[in-house]
């Protein structure tokens, strides 16, 4: 858990930002899967690791954020 410490907070925020929208046209790719999710056709693993890829960034600024206040 110290490894996410070291990350600088800035770059972390810009990731987490820029993976939640990209790719930026014709859609974001959470909105895609979001909606494939909706109509039960997120079933291919490429698609449900595309999911994960693209919320890691945030996944580890949450947690960054969650030991920044518990200090």
């Amino acid at each position: 858990m110290h490894h996410i410490d070291r990350i600088p907070l800035p770059l972390l925020i810009v990731l987490a930002l820029f993976m939640l929208g990209a790719p930026f046209v014709p859609e974001p790719h959470l909105v895609e899967k979001a909606r494939m999710l909706a109509e039960g056709t997120l079933t291919r693993p490429i698609d449900i690791f595309d999911v994960f890829w693209h919320l890691l960034p945030t996944g580890l600024l949450a947690v960054r954020l969650a030991r920044r206040a518990r200090k």
